[in-house]
């Protein structure tokens, strides 16, 4: 079974992150069906499309759009599937829906031009942000902006996704705007509820 111009994708441990086990229990973090950052971002391609020139092959595990694995309300208050659902759980997904890829064993590739940022912890104590605005070190890069490289992007160009319990942002090529040199006191920052995700 395969789409002509879209990926097969089945969402890997199911459609929500709104679950987590603590202690042995289940604990329920969102009950809003409506609130996309409990959607789940990750999953496993079951098929490529038949006119494709890509390199993710059936089994990579690939970082979509948040609305792949959605369901929201329509305007009549009924509980709808997105519009990529195929069947129980196969979901057609266009290819720039697709920000990363990686094989078993592999690191996270990113596609289309975007990386993926890892946020910097502010050091000022008297900061109310807890980390800088603006800037990062690339956690998921290529040959021009290889991992570790420390940059600034523009406002708003940001988008958050929580890949392997890291907090992210993916940044697209064309709104990273410098490339810093480290002063030696920059520290990786990732909030605690991202180990819950």
């Amino acid at each position: 079974m395969k789409a002509l111009h879209d990926f097969i994708v089945t969402p890997r441990d199911g459609r929500t992150t709104s679950k987590t086990e603590v202690d042995g229990k289940e604990l329920l973090l969102n009950t809003e069906l409506q609130n996309y950052q409990y959607v789940n971002r990750v999953g496993t391609v079951i098929a490529t499309p038949i006119i494709s020139d890509t390199e993710i092959q059936p089994g990579d595990q690939v970082v979509v759009h948040h609305n792949v694995f959605r369901r929201f309300y329509d305007v009549r208050g009924t509980e709808k599937n997105s519009r990529s659902f195929f069947k129980e759980d196969m979901y057609f997904t266009q290819p720039d829906q697709i920000y990363a890829y990686k094989r078993p064993g592999d690191i996270w590739k990113p596609v289309h031009e975007f990386y993926f940022v890892k946020p910097l912890k502010n050091n000022d104590m008297f900061a109310a942000n807890k980390e800088i605005p603006l800037k990062g070190v690339i956690k998921y890069g290529d040959d021009e902006l290889p991992v570790g490289t420390l940059v600034g992007f523009t406002p708003r160009a940001e988008y958050e996704f929580v890949i392997d319990g890291e907090r992210l942002y993916r940044v697209s090529k064309h709104f990273i705007t410098i490339k810093y040199e480290y002063q030696g006191d920059e520290e990786e920052y990732n909030p605690s509820w991202t180990s819950s995700s």
